[in-house]
């Protein structure tokens, strides 16, 4: 989305400007969201420090969308933006998990549901699940402490899910690595993919940096985000180790069936 080219400097996220004040960017993808009132905007974004992800937040009047405020935008490394993506689930299994809304709430304060927290370099992000009398949201905010800097947006709990998905479209293509890879070129990496295991989602991401390709496998549940690194060197001991847990696995079926025919057999 091209917004008036707000500079990296300009968010106070350090960034080395070029002669003119800005930092030449280059719009990779772009994704548009319509949640209630509002419309965000998801870019994915590259300059010579690597790749991100901007978002922005736009509140609409009738037809016509209210100026762009950039105290309502976020920058994302990938690497962040993937694990937001893993706390976006978890906050939507809690919000799923949630009675109706209080429709008799009144004044004008926040309750706080839950609340998680990320920090990339100089950039702390926060994550609270709130409710008033409005309804419920989340509200993600950014902040830079060594130049004050701060900006949030707020996405509509029903709004959510979209929300989610739309990044995780847009990190299966690009992936989870800040760095640009060697030479300048396109990394040839296997596209993101993930799993639902009974009540846990197993994120699986390619990525690349200055020390070589690694997996990413994240665990989401409701209450826990783990996640582990595996250099692409391992890759194959890994998958030779679970080819032998697989190949030497108990036959729960057959044992199962015994079970079956010795109680039917003493009955």
């Amino acid at each position: 989305m091209s917004d008036g080219g707000e500079s990296l400097e300009e968010q106070g996220l350090g960034a080395k400007a070029e002669a003119g004040g800005t930092e030449e960017e280059q719009e990779l993808a772009t994704k548009t969201l319509h949640i209630q009132s509002k419309r965000f905007y998801l870019d994915v974004k590259q300059n010579k420090r690597g790749r991100f992800i901007k978002i922005a937040e736009m509140m609409l009047s009738g037809e016509k969308a209210s100026r762009l405020n950039r105290k309502n935008r976020l920058l994302l490394p990938m690497s962040t933006a993937g694990e937001f993506r893993d706390h976006l689930t978890e906050f939507i299994e809690i919000y799923s998990s949630l009675g109706p809304a209080n429709a008799n709430a009144s004044g004008t304060e926040d309750v706080k549901i839950k609340s998680e927290s990320m920090i990339k370099d100089n950039r702390r992000y926060y994550l609270d699940l709130k409710e008033n009398a409005r309804g419920r949201f989340l509200r993600v905010s950014q902040t830079v402490p060594i130049s004050n800097f701060r900006s949030q947006i707020a996405i509509p709990a029903q709004g959510m899910v979209e929300f989610r998905d739309s990044l995780t479209d847009l990190l299966k293509e690009f992936g989870t690595d800040d760095m640009e890879s060697k030479n300048g070129k396109e990394a040839d990496l296997p596209q993101a993919r993930q799993i639902r295991a009974d009540n846990k989602m197993f994120y699986f991401d390619v990525g690349q940096n200055k020390r070589g390709t690694f997996m990413r496998i994240s665990e989401v549940r409701r209450n826990l985000r783990t996640a582990i690194t595996i250099p692409e060197s391992s890759w194959e001991s890994f998958r030779d180790v679970l080819n032998d847990f697989l190949e030497n696995k108990p036959n729960t079926t057959s044992t199962t069936t015994n079970n079956q025919e010795g109680e039917a057999s003493s009955s």
